[in-house]
């Protein structure tokens, strides 16, 4: 999408991570923001830092994965700011934990968060964007949803589900004017899930900054590009490995520590969880 300075972008997962860093970039384009997530607070905190750049900010809060929510929320953006040219659909949840002490409602809960609200959050907006022949979509996936990691296996499954969705609605939105991208990044410091526990990553896979992330989407917008992996150091020699052969990276990431990295970290959250 061209010419995005003045358009107005939904912003769901606004309040925390890396929410107040993509809205801080968007903002700096020039881009009004309507922001969502279930932190009132959170919320206020992000629109004052990103109402210095002289947009339109509003926030929305409130649980993404409730339908009658969504429709809402829909309805009052319209309302506040008549059409919504950009979604960037960044809400979601994390546990690293053995798949077996997660329990039903959680697993369902991080499913409806991480995959399907994203899902038909963007079917509502669509309608209006393929009506006026203009739009973008950003997704946030994970490097996770590349290859899936022990402890992660849920997680893994609703970010490997949004890309491949990506894929098939870019395709089928092709020749629309409607934009689509996913953004995958891989570990994250100072506002990923890992920046939480205070934990450095593994040394194989390294750290991004959260500004590169929310670099990546500006970009993504801009240039409309389907896929962005946003990592330290090039990983295409682990796609070419994964591709040839899935066990050969599964032994690298099992001999150079990233598996115990997250079985440690697994154990740490069940153990605080049972204390407290």
């Amino acid at each position: 999408m061209k010419n995005i300075k003045g358009k107005n972008a939904l912003l769901t997962g606004g309040s925390r991570g890396l929410g107040p860093y993509i809205a801080q970039y968007l903002a700096a384009e020039g881009i009004n923001l309507a922001l969502t997530a279930r932190s009132e607070n959170g919320l206020k905190s992000t629109a004052e830092e990103v109402a210095r750049e002289n947009v339109n900010v509003k926030i929305y809060p409130g649980d993404i994965t409730d339908s009658s929510f969504r429709e809402s929320l829909l309805k009052d953006i319209r309302g506040d700011f008549g059409s919504l040219d950009i979604l960037v659909n960044n809400a979601g949840m994390e546990w690293v934990s053995s798949y077996i002490a997660l329990e039903p409602d959680y697993i369902e809960r991080m499913i409806q968060t991480n995959l399907i609200a994203p899902m038909l959050l963007t079917r509502l907006v669509l309608p209006d964007m393929l009506d006026r022949g203009r739009g973008h979509i950003v997704t946030m996936s994970s490097l996770g949803g590349k290859k899936g990691s022990p402890y992660s296996a849920t997680y893994a499954a609703t970010k490997a589900g949004l890309i491949q969705w990506t894929s098939g609605i870019r395709e089928e939105l092709r020749e629309t004017g409607v934009g689509v991208s996913v953004i995958c990044p891989g570990f994250v410091a100072e506002a990923g899930m890992f920046a939480v526990y205070n934990k450095s990553a593994p040394k194989i896979t390294g750290e991004t900054k959260p500004e590169k992330v929310a670099d990546a989407v500006i970009k993504a917008i801009n240039k409309n590009i389907f896929e962005i992996i946003v990592n330290p150091g090039s990983t295409f020699p682990m796609k070419i490995l994964e591709a040839i052969h899935p066990s050969i990276m599964t032994w690298i990431f099992r001999k150079t520590g990233v598996y115990e990295f997250y079985r440690k970290q697994a154990e740490d959250n069940e153990n605080s969880l049972k204390a407290s």
